[in-house]
């Protein structure tokens, strides 16, 4: 489980493609604290350490099976070598809660329709896949690209949010452009909301 809380920017360093994808992530993190098997949310995708090193740079491999990258922005065209990546490491017993309950599994990808500069802020308006929407509500939390962020307005399958400066300064928000495709990841609680109005109408 994870926050929504990003810790570090990453930089893909290798891709390797031979049935699954193989990538090499550098990072701040000291290599000697990553634990193989570990999981480590990129970009709001919880992927497992598979290999670790610290040389040049501090850096550890995840494998992306086929499935995860026909569902997330890890895919046609997807990662490459220089693309700077959110990370969060996962959530231990006793840390600061400080976002909201993120699983690292991605619903689906969304898409930035405008970018708005509003004072040192930038409000950014994205499109919903159609069967993801109905869990986006006014003041709720989504996860995208592995960021807890806070949904200002709906508008059919199109939602607003606002990043302030910290937020661009600390996460990959600070580049973000009209026609990215950002990895959604709906808040659980909605989720089980919806089912349960689903149930209540059997």
């Amino acid at each position: 489980m994870f926050t929504g809380i990003i810790t570090d920017i990453g930089e893909i360093l290798e891709i390797e493609r031979r049935g699954d994808m193989r990538a090499r992530i550098a990072c701040s993190y000291d290599a000697a604290s990553i634990d193989i098997g570990a999981s480590i949310a990129c970009d709001g995708v919880c992927l497992t350490v598979i290999d670790k090193g610290s040389a040049p740079r501090n850096w550890f491999d995840v494998e992306v099976s086929a499935e995860t990258q026909a569902r997330t922005n890890i895919g046609n065209p997807g990662w490459a070598p220089g693309r700077r990546v959110n990370l969060e490491r996962a959530l231990r017993v006793g840390d600061e809660l400080g976002g909201h309950i993120v699983s690292g599994h991605v619903d689906g990808v969304a898409e930035v329709v405008s970018v708005t500069e509003e004072g040192d802020s930038t409000r950014v308006r994205l499109r919903a896949p159609v069967e993801l929407a109905r869990f986006i509500a006014p003041k709720g939390s989504v996860a995208l690209n592995g960021t807890s962020l806070t949904v200002n307005e709906v508008e059919g399958v199109e939602f607003g949010i606002n990043l302030i400066p910290h937020t661009k300064a600390v996460t990959t928000w600070g580049q973000v452009a009209v026609g990215d495709r950002v990895n959604l990841e709906v808040d659980t609680l909605a989720r089980y909301v919806a089912r349960l109005k689903e149930a209540e109408g059997l």
